[in-house]
């Protein structure tokens, strides 16, 4: 009787290293993606880390992974367990860092009703449903809407001893000049006392082991939304658009302002892209469409992808459910999970470069 192949260890981990991220095109062996490797008699598992639990690749990777080891010599069965590991962002040059938090993201847009608070909240518990740490910070301080969207009329909790602290919902850690405000009351800051309240949101919240802190930023160039994208470490921004030549225009404007910045921008979004008819199924462009993408091809960044417009999106939004939550299924469901697929692995491109 012929006694089985012992497979060898320095075998699988060539194999392994014909494997590539597909993100970073690097080999997981390289990048230290592979945490752990057990053989035991022709059963091999493998660990692998990933750059962020919400890989959008990860089906490439599995894939690709078992087709390296299964025709080794010896090999009879391949298991595979998963992990992942956040990288936190440098700050940039004269930037303090947010205690407790990895990675900051800007959502953005430069003009006022196109969805920006929307994709901003769909995009964070989208993040936190892959089991990411997400905070977001409501930093439209003019016009805070994250509390109706999150249900939450009060809740941002404020004393001498503790400070501020978030309120956690569909798994994101949330702050909101919104809480401490009754419903309607209008915020008429400027200049100085806005940048204070903004120092506050980021600086004296006590996050903790926050991998993604999302912050909807206030629409326009405003001291608000100025002295966020200065004062804030933002890793890099994602700008929301329709496909309307005037909203545009004014997304362009923002990328600009990011760059003035030397704030990354990780793409474009196009929101209200299409409308399919309930009853019909006909597609009509109500805004026009593919604006964004145009766009963002001539800016040189990355579209992340389309929205279309659905009732479920504006009912989730008054109601306090977020779309990803209630209606996980809706096409404008899947188009957010992709985009946070696509930031976060932007985020782990970035943090890799040149090492």
């Amino acid at each position: 009787m012929t006694a089985p192949t012992a497979v060898d260890r320095d075998a699988v981990l060539a194999a392994l290293a014909t494997v590539n991220d597909p993100e970073l095109h690097r080999d997981i062996v390289s990048l230290g993606m592979v945490e752990e490797l057990t053989i035991e008699g022709g059963a091999v598992s493998v660990k692998v880390e990933l750059t962020t639990p919400a890989c959008p690749l990860k089906d490439v990777i599995e894939t690709d992974v078992q087709a390296a080891l299964e025709g080794l010599p010896g090999v009879e069965s391949v298991t595979l367990d998963w992990g992942a590991q956040v990288r936190a962002s440098d700050p940039r040059e004269g930037q303090k860092a947010i205690e407790g938090v990895r990675n900051v993201i800007a959502v953005a847009s430069n003009k006022g009703g196109v969805g920006k608070s929307t994709v901003a909240t769909n995009l964070a518990v989208a993040l936190a449903a892959t089991g990411a740490k997400v905070g977001l910070v409501d930093a439209d301080i003019t016009g805070p809407n994250i509390p109706t969207m999150f249900g939450l009329a009060a809740g941002l909790q404020a004393n001498q001893t503790e400070g501020l602290r978030p309120v956690e919902k569909y798994g994101v850690e949330l702050v909101s000049l919104g809480f401490l405000l009754p419903k309607g009351t209008p915020v008429v800051w400027r200049g100085p006392m806005i940048g204070s309240a903004v120092r506050q949101l980021l600086h004296d919240v006590p996050w903790e082991n926050i991998d993604y802190l999302i912050i909807d930023l206030p629409p326009g160039t405003s001291d608000a939304s100025m002295s966020m994208a200065q004062e804030a470490p933002i890793a890099g921004a994602v700008i929301v658009s329709t496909p309307q030549d005037v909203s545009l225009e004014d997304a362009m404007k923002a990328v600009s302002m990011f760059e003035k910045l030397d704030v990354p921008v990780f793409g474009m979004i196009e929101n209200m892209s299409y409308f399919i008819a309930p009853d019909t199924g006909t597609r009509y462009d109500i805004f026009g469409h593919g604006g964004a993408r145009d766009a963002a091809e001539e800016l040189g960044i990355d579209f992340l992808g389309e929205i279309p417009i659905e009732p479920q999106i504006r009912e989730g939004s008054d109601q306090g459910v977020p779309l990803v939550v209630d209606k996980g299924d809706s096409a404008s469901a899947e188009g957010f999970r992709a985009i946070a697929g696509a930031v976060a692995a932007r985020i782990s491109v970035l943090q890799r470069m040149g090492t």
